[in-house]
């Protein structure tokens, strides 16, 4: 199968869980569109529901797909929040931020009363790290930033580059939230408890792409005999 298929029956599994008149954190990405997309099929059947979108892009998907949005200020409390993940491990613990939307992304999964990834099952790994950490920073001081971050990385006894990510027209990328993103490539984070405290202490850095304690739960799609075959890790409940 393909990676849009598998995504697609992660999303449909994920379908299951929404009731009507609940308050969802709608996450960015591939997988997150592709939920977003069924979930648009359900409203304009008559589902009433209402989203809290993390990103620019996922706010333009909702709207094209009918879905009613409001804005965390209006509904500072959700419900329920659908997100993909760059990387999950047994423990919940995920890498998020390859699109850029780590920020809200977090802000809004930390404002629902449960968060549910969805993701193709490769994305389930044994140690975090294969996928570069994203760190969301401030523009200002940035050089001095990267020095801190590089340290601190160090210090939690991992190794590895930090790159300033960039957009397809070579200059920085600039997120959402008017940021920039740092791009950890370490290979594998033994202990990303004390990775994130240590980030957290570095001046300008505004976020990072460890989740962790946040994810109730993740819908995984593999593939069995041609068919999707979903796997879950912790309750959906």
């Amino acid at each position: 199968m393909s990676g849009p298929d598998l995504r697609r029956a992660a999303a449909a599994r994920a379908l299951d869980l929404v009731e009507p008149g609940m308050r969802l954190g709608l996450g960015t990405g591939s997988t997150a569109a592709a939920f977003v997309a069924l979930l648009g099929e359900r409203v304009r059947a008559g589902l009433d529901v209402v989203g809290v979108p993390t990103s620019a892009a996922t706010h333009a998907a909702a709207t094209r797909a009918g879905i009613r949005l409001a804005t965390l200020e209006e509904l500072p409390e959700l419900d329920l929040t659908i997100d993909g993940a760059d990387e999950v491990d047994a423990d919940l613990r995920l890498i998020k931020g390859g699109g850029a939307a780590l920020l809200r992304e977090k802000i809004v999964a930390c404002a629902s009363r449960r968060m549910v990834v969805i993701a193709d099952a490769a994305k389930r790994v044994a140690t975090l790290g294969a996928f570069p950490l994203p760190i969301e920073v401030n523009a200002f001081g940035l050089g001095a930033t990267r020095i801190g971050v590089a340290a601190a990385i160090d210090r939690a006894g991992c190794a590895g580059a930090v790159d300033l990510r960039r957009g397809p027209n070579g200059a920085p990328l600039v997120t959402d939230g008017g940021h920039h993103i740092l791009d950890a490539r370490l290979g594998r984070i033994p202990d990303p408890e004390t990775l994130s405290a240590r980030l957290w202490a570095v001046p300008g850095v505004v976020e990072h792409g460890l989740f962790l304690g946040i994810a109730s739960a993740a819908i995984l799609a593999g593939e069995r005999d041609g068919r999707p075959e979903i796997t879950v890790i912790g309750s959906l409940g």
